[in-house]
């Protein structure tokens, strides 16, 4: 490699690497907790589902409790389950009939319990776990802003893993087995930051570029829409199978009765372990009444396995079907399989514990990056203002990064001891907590000072959190298992773990000497 092309993927990998370094860890540790977004939703809550993506549900006496609250007749209802918890989304359109009251035209959403029916808005549902997944594509910030900048976090971060297999192509092998922890500080970084950065790297990829899709689609999009279907948005949505059949409101009250279950049931029994995920019912209670089941195959099975059924309630007659085993075309396999990498839900716990590792040591990548920049930056030869500038831009970074270990684990507390906490609760505990620890670490001028407490303070964090929810709800890790609470456990025994390692590692830590005295 030629030095000009060496000095130019050398720069590109490490301005975007600096740039990105501390959005890019929160939305890595933050999504590296996002893998169990279910289990800590249901340790939240004390409560325990089947891990399963199938909707249960008595949708007879969960649609008649309704009607009486809201009247469902000329509505548009669509159930599905977008985790794996015992409440299921609902989504009701605004009637279509026009005679109706006002408030039967408004829509809603919101969560139903499938246990007793008892409704929850989204931010009487709001729980740690939706926190961190949405903190990981910062959600939290007004959208479309944060959204945005995460993926073009994403993007950039695509940049930074391509331009550093470019530098290091010719040593990629050689330099994955060399660690020297007994050398000089920017020798030890730069082993830890090549070694895990190549361990990590498949994992890395997918996620930069799926991330990049997700969160910026729109502005990748946009100009198609534009040049081939003239600006007419739904059109592309429909050709991409975004949108379900439209039926027209007849307005005329459905003489015969219908049973929601039986339809579930038959569209259930046409496929083996067919999984329903989704009811779709078009105009309720009307003539042109339809309901559209759709569901698909477990990951063991098909990897890509959606299918549906369409059913005219009026003669109870199927108007069209996908087969969820030989019907999914090219298109299926782009819209899912995307979907899947990213959530990494196919493979059970087993991947979502290496993911979760592999998330983690992509955080110490990404510190070990800026650790090295700094040091390289303290040469003697370099003005003692910049270098003193250099040593406080770090401080700041490690400071917000490192001190969301023992923030997240409070909150874990937090949310068990007031549960249930609300939304604004939630990110004032979460926030200014985090921030008052990043001042404190900041003020205390201490790199070294800071990595050890937010991992001893962390890990004694951690070690209380199966303890509160002993304490509090009676759910001790073994009794969690005894009572076959696999998602209770989990998140108490993850705890247990997560904090003996860090604990571990603070207590073996070598003090080093500061790269830039303090006066």
């Amino acid at each position: 490699m030629s030095n000009r092309n060496y000095n130019i993927y050398f720069h590109t990998h490490t301005v975007s690497g600096i740039v990105i370094s501390v959005v890019l860890f929160v939305i890595f540790f933050a999504g590296s907790f996002s893998f169990f977004r279910d289990e800590i939703i249901n340790w939240e809550r004390s409560e325990s589902t089947p891990i399963t993506k199938e909707i249960q549900l008595d949708y007879n006496a969960a649609l008649q409790k309704l009607d009486k609250e809201y009247v469902l007749h000329g509505r548009n209802i669509t159930i599905s389950k977008p985790t794996n918890e015992r409440r299921v989304a609902i989504y009701m359109e605004g009637t279509k009939d026009t005679l109706a009251p006002a408030k039967q035209k408004e829509g809603s959403f919101f969560y139903l319990d499938t246990k007793n029916f008892k409704t929850f808005t989204y931010e009487e549902s709001y729980s740690l776990g939706e926190f961190l997944y949405r903190l990981h594509f910062l959600a939290q910030v007004p959208y479309p802003v944060g959204y945005y900048l995460s993926g073009f976090v994403a993007l950039f971060f695509l940049f930074a893993i391509i331009t550093g297999v470019l530098l290091h192509w010719k040593k990629i092998v050689s330099n994955f087995y060399v660690f020297r922890p007994k050398e000089k500080l920017k020798t030890l970084w730069t082993d830890a930051h090549t070694a895990l950065g190549m361990i990590g790297l498949p994992f890395q990829f997918v996620y930069a570029v799926t991330g990049a899709f997700f969160m910026i689609k729109l502005l990748i999009v946009a100009p198609a829409v534009m040049a081939l279907y003239k600006g007419d948005q739904d059109k592309l949505y429909k050709e991409l199978e975004y949108t379900d059949p439209d039926y027209k409101f007849e307005n005329k009250k459905l003489a015969n009765s219908f049973n929601i279950d039986q339809l579930v049931a038959k569209a259930k029994s046409n496929w083996s372990d067919f999984e329903i995920t989704r009811v779709f019912i078009q105009n309720y209670g009307d003539t042109n009444m339809h309901v559209l089941v759709e569901g698909e195959m477990p990951n063991h099975k098909k990897f890509t396995g959606i299918g549906k059924v369409v059913y005219r309630i009026a003669d109870g007659k199927e108007i069209a079907k996908k087969n969820p085993v030989t019907d999914n075309n090219y298109l299926d396999v782009v819209k899912n399989v995307l979907y899947k990498i990213h959530f990494g839900d196919y493979g059970g716990y087993a991947l979502k514990i290496v993911s979760f590792i592999l998330g983690i040591i992509t955080c110490f990548v990404i510190i070990s990056g800026v650790m090295i920049w700094l040091v390289a930056r303290q040469k003697n030869n370099m003005p003692e203002k910049k270098r003193r500038f250099n040593a406080a831009v770090v401080r700041i970074y490690l400071a917000i990064c490192l001190s969301m270990y023992p923030i997240t684990a409070l909150a874990f507390i937090v949310t068990k001891i007031f549960y249930p906490l609300t939304q604004n609760n939630l990110y004032t505990v979460y926030f200014v907590g985090w921030l008052i620890l990043t001042v404190f670490f900041i003020l205390k001028k201490n790199d070294a000072f800071t990595n050890k407490v937010c991992l001893i303070s962390g890990s004694i964090l951690g070690f209380l959190i199966p303890i509160t929810n002993g304490i509090v709800s009676g759910n001790w890790f073994w009794t969690s298992f005894m009572e076959n609470k696999i998602q209770v456990f989990f998140i108490d025994v993850f705890w247990i773990a997560l904090a003996s390692i860090s604990l571990y590692v603070a207590y073996h830590l070598k003090p080093k000497k500061e790269v830039v005295a303090e006066k």
